[in-house]
């Protein structure tokens, strides 16, 4: 499908899965705001990518988790191109714990995930609302994980936000249809730096190679799979609204 013209707010889009998922609907000629909170060198470079793949891009620097900063980033849209068309909520943050470990989380570290995965997402819905309905083809996608459907994953407070999020889309489709679309995505292990760098890379490394030989389809998420999913509910499956879609090579089968 062409793109051309559609504008696409990506939070937390300078690096993994929501960098892939900018260049995606950049190569099909989408307009795409890379969001940042801290990596601005970063969400340049993706910008650049974006423009060389043939779409256009803005960079705003936003922290999902505040609210004025979720109205200032769509405001800078809608001041740049007029509309908004899309949003995928993809900022996320966790902390590292073993689900075990009850006294490694605290109110706070609840309050920061809930703050950025479930707050964040529910702000910039909110915000773009009134754009999104005007567009007459909006399509909302929420970036969820396996987390919520299996509770596992980074920590407990992590999987507790990913489930919140899933309902949450479940919420929102049932309030913001006919017009805006809202639909989640659950990957599984995402390959990259930043499972790497949180698990550690020989337990990264041993699970990677497990759920590979393990899995029905013997493979793991990338992040340009992911975006690949994300691109189809915003492309494709016009009828769908409140779902979430599982991508783990049929680890959930296991």
């Amino acid at each position: 499908m062409d793109l051309s013209q559609v504008v696409c707010i990506v939070t937390g889009s300078s690096s993994g899965v929501g960098a892939a998922t900018a260049r995606l609907l950049a190569s099909r000629g989408a307009r795409v705001v890379i969001n940042y909170a801290r990596s601005a060198e970063a969400a340049e470079e993706v910008a650049a990518n974006c423009r060389d793949l043939g779409g256009d891009a803005l960079v705003c620097r936003a922290d999902v988790s505040q609210d004025a900063d979720c109205r200032s980033l769509v405001a800078q849209t809608l001041a740049q191109w007029g509309r908004i068309d899309v949003l995928v909520n993809n900022a996320g943050t966790t902390k590292f714990v073993a689900h075990g470990d009850l006294d490694g989380l605290d109110a706070a570290d609840f309050q920061n995930i809930y703050g950025v995965n479930v707050t964040g997402a529910f702000q910039m819905v909110r915000a773009a609302r009134s754009a999104l309905t005007a567009s007459g083809r909006a399509a909302v996608v929420n970036v969820a994980s396996i987390a919520g459907v299996k509770g596992v994953g980074s920590s407990i407070a992590y999987a507790a936000s990913k489930g919140a999020l899933i309902t949450m889309t479940k919420s929102l489709a049932r309030v913001l249809g006919p017009e805006i679309r809202v639909n989640a995505v659950c990957p599984g292990f995402i390959e990259g730096e930043w499972l790497a760098e949180g698990m550690g890379q020989a337990v990264y490394d041993q699970t990677r190679a497990y759920l590979r030989q393990k899995t029905p389809l013997q493979v793991t998420c990338t992040a340009e799979t992911v975006a690949e999913s994300i691109l189809s509910f915003i492309d494709s499956h016009s009828v769908v609204t409140g779902q979430h879609l599982v991508l783990d090579g049929g680890h959930l089968l296991l």
